[in-house]
């Protein structure tokens, strides 16, 4: 039997269709997204009105007929402020949708023929928008729990002689990502997935993960590492040495977060090479909803993610003005 990732109903939109779309077709495509629920006539962001609004057809806005508030199709949201045409902003999210394993803002700007800075910030406002669209309720039933640590090597130097333990040397950098990923009901792989930054694997702030995010009685299923050892106390804790094995003789595994540690290695290594601290939890969290989505088909995924970068109020405090000093002053650690 064919999988469903080779499969035609998983390809169901490609770069060659949007690329086919005139602007006015994109411009018609991003209403249909934002204003889905009104089957994509205009609803003022003020005042919530429905009515037949003007449209200014030259600067493609439109003027409330109740509060006369003008708007567009992007106000509000993550593109507010956008100087791109709709059109290679939809081919950046296709593109965006079709790396499965992330991509680097170096090939996005050639794939869409603009500045390296360009695609920087567009990449990271798509980013931003699934950071700001995580599931708030705890995970229940089977809960796996792993860390992947990042920036951890020293490269060494030259002569043997000066090389030094690396193992034993500060790394004022060294982080890790922790994946707490819910197993699918169906049993295929897990539904929801949430990730942390913190700078050790340590009980404290395992313990506060677990009691925001768990709910009491869940299953957990984590290594040997003793950083998990107090979850005895309010969890089910199913643990797997892999030093041994790599899934129990009673099923206990953390296979599904070894999953998310694997694709997060591949964009590491395969595409960005390098990735700073300051905006690891974003690049963390990109990977956490690939690996929730992975088994819907593209289009699905897409349309979802415009969905979310045209959520209303959610125009970026960080990366609005990003070029011109609007960054952000520290990272996001703990739990």
């Amino acid at each position: 039997m064919q999988h469903f990732l080779l499969s035609s109903k998983a390809r169901t939109v490609s770069v060659k269709k949007i690329a086919s779309m005139n602007e006015k077709d994109c411009y018609e495509y991003f209403k249909s997204i934002r204003w889905s629920d009104n089957k994509g006539e205009p609803i003022c962001p003020s005042c919530g009105s429905a009515n037949s609004h003007y449209f200014i057809e030259g600067r493609l806005q439109y003027r409330c007929k109740d509060c006369f508030h003008t708007f567009s199709v992007t106000s509000g949201t993550i593109f507010h402020s956008h100087k791109l045409d709709f059109k290679t902003i939809l081919l950046a999210i296709v593109i965006f949708t079709n790396a499965t394993k992330g991509i680097s803002s170096l090939q996005l700007s050639r794939d869409l023929d603009v500045q390296y800075k360009t695609a920087w910030v567009l990449s990271h406002k798509i980013r931003e928008s699934l950071m700001e669209h995580k599931p708030n309720e705890k995970f229940q039933g089977v809960v796996e729990m792993d860390g992947v640590y990042v920036g951890n090597h020293i490269r060494p130097a030259n002569n043997i002689n000066d090389r030094i333990d690396r193992r034993k040397a500060f790394k004022p950098n060294k982080r890790v990502i922790i994946s707490l990923r819910e197993r699918n009901l169906q049993g295929k792989g897990a539904s929801k997935t949430k990730t942390f930054i913190l700078k050790s694997e340590n009980n404290s702030d395992i313990n506060k993960i677990a009691k925001a995010n768990i709910a009491l009685n869940s299953q957990i299923h984590t290594d040997e590492n003793s950083a998990y050892d107090d979850l005895l106390a309010h969890y089910n804790l199913k643990r797997v040495n892999h030093q041994i094995e790599y899934s129990g003789v009673n099923g206990e595994n953390n296979n599904q977060s070894e999953s998310f540690n694997s694709r997060f290695r591949r964009m590491q290594y395969g595409q960005l090479h390098r990735i700073g601290v300051l905006y690891l939890s974003n690049y963390a969290n990109e990977i956490a909803y690939r690996e929730d989505t992975r088994r819907l088909d593209n289009r699905s995924i897409m349309d979802d993610i415009l969905s979310r970068c045209l959520a209303n109020n959610s125009v970026s405090n960080e990366f609005c003005g990003y070029w011109q000093g609007n960054k952000r002053v520290a990272e996001r650690l703990g739990a």
